[in-house]
C-alpha cells in the first residue's frame, strides 16, 4: 500500500500556503481547451501565476455535474481529440518542467473504460498527484475507494450545503488531500453571491477534520476569492476561468489568474 508519505504533494501545497498565511489558490482547466495544441502554455501560466494546487478535468462527454461553460470546454476538446490518454500524455510533459501539484478531475466512466488500476497507474506515472471522481459518494463502491487509497494517488471529496452533519463526518474520515466544498447546489458555473451561509457553513466542516477545506462552485471574482480566502483553506476557481481561456486565451487567462492570486493574498494580510 503506498503511504501516506509518497503522496503528500496535494498536502504539502496547502501547508504551504497555510505557512505564509494565506489560503491556497486552486485553478481548474480542462484539458485540451481552448485547443491541444496551447494546453501545455495554460498550465505553464498557472504554474507561473502561482498556482498552489492546479485542477485538470479530463473532457468527457456526459459531465452531468458541470455547467454550461466547463461543458462547452469538454466538448470542444473532444472535439479536437482531447481524452483521457492525451490528457495523461500532456501532463507528463508538463511534470518534466513544473511540480506543482495536479488533481485530475474526471467522471467514473472515462475511468472505467480506460480501466481502473491501469488508470491509477497511468495517472501516478505521468505525474498527478490525486484525483476527484466526481460521481463517487464516500461508501458508493468499497472496491473502488480502496483501489484508489492504495495506490499513489489522493482521493478528494466532495461536501455540499446539502450534506448531513453525519455525513459530513464520514466524508472527513475518508478525505485525503483536501476536502471540495461545494459552495452551492447544483452544477458548476459562475455566479453572482456568495451563500450567506458559507462562513458557517466550512467552519462546521473544519470543526471534524485536519484535512484543508477548498470552496469551490460559482467564484468568479477577486472580491468573491478573497471573501473565500477568508473563511476557507483553499478557493477553487474553475468556470470563470475557463470562460477567460476561451474569449482571449492565454494572456487574458493570466490577467484574470493574477487578479484572482494578488486578491487572495490580499486576504490574509491583517487588516485586509
Amino acid at each position: 500500500m503506498t503511504t501516506s508519505s509518497e503522496r503528500a504533494g496535494v498536502a504539502r501545497a496547502f501547508a504551504a500556503a497555510r505557512a505564509s498565511g494565506r489560503a491556497a489558490f486552486v485553478p481548474y482547466v480542462t484539458a485540451g481547451h481552448p485547443s491541444p495544441a496551447g494546453m501545455l502554455e495554460v498550465l505553464r501560466m498557472l504554474a507561473e501565476e502561482g498556482a498552489d494546487v492546479i485542477e485538470l478535468g479530463i473532457p468527457f462527454s456526459d459531465p452531468l455535474a458541470d455547467g454550461p461553460t466547463v461543458q462547452k470546454s469538454s466538448f470542444a476538446a473532444i472535439e479536437q481529440g482531447a481524452d483521457l490518454p492525451w490528457t495523461l500524455s500532456m501532463l507528463a510533459e508538463f511534470r518534466r518542467e513544473s511540480d506543482t501539484p495536479v488533481v485530475l478531475f474526471t467522471y467514473l466512466n472515462p475511468v472505467i473504460h480506460h480501466g481502473l488500476r491501469r488508470f491509477l497507474s497511468d495517472a501516478a506515472g505521468a505525474g498527478a498527484d490525486a484525483v476527484l471522481l466526481v460521481d463517487l459518494p464516500v461508501g458508493a463502491d468499497a472496491g473502488i475507494e480502496r483501489a484508489v487509497d492504495e495506490s499513489a494517488l489522493d482521493l478528494i471529496r466532495l461536501i455540499a450545503p446539502t450534506t448531513t452533519p453525519a455525513r459530513v463526518k464520514d466524508i472527513a474520515r475518508a478525505a485525503r488531500g483536501f476536502i471540495y466544498y461545494v459552495s452551492r447546489a447544483g452544477v458548476t458555473g459562475a455566479q453572482a453571491d456568495l451563500s450567506a451561509g458559507l462562513a458557517r457553513e466550512v467552519a462546521e466542516v473544519r470543526a471534524v477534520t485536519d484535512v484543508p477545506v477548498a470552496v469551490g462552485f460559482g467564484i468568479s471574482t477577486p472580491e468573491q476569492a478573497a471573501a473565500v480566502a477568508r473563511i476557507a483553506d483553499g478557493v477553487v476557481v474553475g468556470s470563470a476561468l475557463v470562460d477567460a481561456l476561451g474569449r482571449g486565451g492565454v494572456d487574458a487567462a493570466r490577467t484574470y489568474v493574477r487578479s484572482l492570486r494578488a486578491a487572495i493574498d490580499a486576504a490574509a494580510r491583517p487588516g485586509a
